[in-house]
């Protein structure tokens, strides 16, 4: 991805949530200079991956396949005592972040507002395979089933549970608009939790053709 692109998925993405009156913590809007300044301060935010994450999971085309987040807060097994992350994203209309499962992170996906939010759902075999068995699942603490491959419809203010090893792919529902959802998780490491079942890549290969707005969560190693 062009830094240029990213710099106005940036900026699209703080007007949505000013939009929403979603409010990031202050270093969200940090200069470069204010991240080296404050280097030896900040190791959580750097070591645990909090902030500012865009990817096009190597699609090449972000609006059809891709995802903006933020993490709010997030701990790193075996290291800390926070066994708990939070994150915020945007989810365009049909923009789809692809199937997927964790191996240890559990989590709530909340719809924060906008649009409609469309989960299809797996159950994962031994072999990390598609099952074709229905997956038993709860949203907002209510049982619910669907069948492998079914969809679940959350409007805002609804949530679902996802459980280790249950196979998710959500997009934002067509004519809806964009969805502002939440996150609440066991600790979040996207470097060795997410199980894709296509091969495809988590973090983007910057073009570097002007300077960033915001640091990303993946530019830290490479500008503090």
């Amino acid at each position: 991805m062009k830094r240029s692109e990213i710099n106005q998925i940036l900026k699209n993405a703080k007007a949505f949530m000013a939009e929403k009156q979603f409010i990031l913590p202050p270093w969200a809007y940090w200069s470069v200079d204010d991240w080296k300044n404050s280097k030896e301060d900040i190791q959580e935010i750097i070591e645990n991956m909090l902030g500012w994450d865009i990817t096009d999971f190597g699609s090449g085309d972000f609006y059809k396949r891709g995802l903006f987040l933020f993490t709010i807060r997030n701990g790193k097994f075996n290291v800390d005592k926070k066994p708990y992350a939070e994150k915020i994203m945007i989810v365009e209309e049909n923009q789809e972040t692809p199937m997927h499962f964790h191996w240890a992170k559990m989590e709530d996906i909340i719809n924060r507002g906008g649009g409609n939010l469309v989960i299809e759902l797996y159950n994962s075999t031994s072999d990390e395979k598609l099952d074709t068995t229905p997956v038993h699942l709860k949203t907002d603490g209510v049982k619910r089933t669907v069948d492998a491959g079914g969809k679940v419809i959350l409007t805002p203010g609804e949530s679902i549970c996802l459980e280790q090893g249950m196979y998710h792919l959500f997009y934002g529902e067509p004519g809806k608009g964009k969805v502002l959802v939440g996150e609440v998780s066991t600790v979040n490491d996207d470097t060795s939790d997410n199980c894709f079942y296509e091969s495809i890549g988590r973090f983007p290969v910057i073009v570097e053709d002007e300077e960033p707005l915001h640091l990303l969560a993946s530019d830290y190693q490479k500008f503090i």
